[in-house]
């Protein structure tokens, strides 16, 4: 074998490495596209989860009470007393929960989203109650 065959196998050789080479960098970014696709819609089906298991009524509560979301227990609060109108901070006391400022501020935002989904209504700026 001369050194002109060697070399032009060698090319044959380093020409299909290459070839394959392009192959598995193509499935590698066809599997890590349809990787993050999985994953967003995996983050899509948690998130869809809590919020459905926050608005359970405790009647079809699986969880006991200890375990149950802030969201389960702001809906039972308000099945257990329809009439009563609560303001943010009477609410978290009623709950046990911290009165610093940024924690009403997530109590708040909560209680608009119950509103527009329909579950509580707000009589007045700043009060909540369950819809009647």
């Amino acid at each position: 074998m001369n050194v002109h065959e060697l070399l032009r196998l060698l090319q044959t050789e380093h020409d299909e490495t290459a070839a394959r080479a392009d192959h598995l960098r193509e499935q590698i970014e066809r599997l890590t596209t349809a990787l993050a696709e999985t994953e967003a819609r995996l983050a899509e089906l948690t998130a869809t989860r809590k919020v459905i298991d926050g608005l359970t009524p405790p009647a079809h509560a699986t969880a006991p009470a200890e375990t149950a979301t802030v969201y389960q227990r702001i809906v039972t609060t308000f099945s257990e007393h329809p009439g009563k109108v609560f303001r943010v901070r009477d609410l978290h006391e009623h709950l046990g929960l911290p009165t610093d400022e940024p924690s009403i501020n997530v109590t708040r935002s909560r209680l608009g989203r119950l509103v527009r989904q329909g579950l509580l209504e707000q009589p007045g700026r700043g009060r909540y109650q369950k819809r009647t």
